[in-house]
């Protein structure tokens, strides 16, 4: 096992994309006797794109994402209230499941996934995200590798987070410069007319705070002026489509 944990670490290091990263969670889990798992994470600067890194059902994950329903799954419900692995399931719910919620889970059951345990993962990026191992029964073998080795799937839950967290992230490289995360969204809006009164309506802050952003990403592109920094946007997404 601390071979194959070894290859899980490497494998991560090198993993250039999402495909990559399933491959290696997918070899990591199958040593435990794990045949199902998935990582779900909603950054926190955009809470509406919900990623899916798994290797459930692909017509189950597709109508998971299309319907939004990770403001139903009573997973994640409770993976945004704790910081502790849990396990879920019948018979393992710490309490009854409100009607949609016994529907979603139900839909669920179709794809082979009745029960399993989640390792949430609380970071400042993410709204929430969490690791899952899933599976069609949750026989005492089953339940037991979650008891004997919780800490060592959470470490890898950990991981992983950490490794998807930066693959997954949007580019935010400018004329080869890396702005922050509200660098960056500031200047997008920018390049769509929008004064720094308007991103800060629009973004939640104060037209001071949108315009200290501006002026940190016209600095780091070492540029004179915002509208130079938004022409660099453009360009750069004219060579990176």
């Amino acid at each position: 096992m601390n071979r194959k944990f070894q290859i899980f670490v490497e494998s991560l290091s090198h993993s250039p994309d999402a495909a990559t990263l399933q491959i290696a969670m997918n070899e990591i889990a199958i040593a435990f006797d794990l045949n199902r798992f998935a990582y779900l994470v909603s950054p926190r600067d955009s809470p509406a794109e919900v990623k899916l890194i798994s290797n459930y059902p692909s017509d189950w994950t597709s109508h998971y994402l299309t319907n939004g329903y990770d403001r139903i799954d009573p997973v994640i419900g409770r993976v945004q209230r704790t910081t502790e692995p849990f396990g879920w399931g019948e018979g393992l719910w710490s309490k009854p499941l409100l009607s949609r919620e016994n529907e979603f889970m139900d839909e669920a059951a179709v794809f082979g996934i009745r029960c399993g345990f989640t390792f949430p993962v609380h970071d400042e990026s993410s709204r929430f995200a969490a690791v899952t191992f899933a599976a069609d029964q949750c026989p005492r073998k089953f339940r037991r590798c979650f008891e004997t080795h919780q800490q060592v799937l959470y470490l890898l839950a950990i991981m992983f987070h950490n490794e998807a967290r930066r693959t997954l992230a949007p580019s935010r490289s400018v004329a080869g410069v890396l702005l922050s995360p509200r660098e960056f969204e500031c200047l997008k809006w920018a390049a769509k007319g929008k004064s720094a009164w308007d991103i800060g309506q629009i973004v939640g802050i104060s037209r001071r705070t949108a315009a200290f952003h501006l002026d940190n990403a016209r600095m780091k592109l070492e540029v004179r002026t915002i509208p130079q920094a938004v022409a660099l946007l453009a360009a750069s997404k004219r060579l990176n489509p």
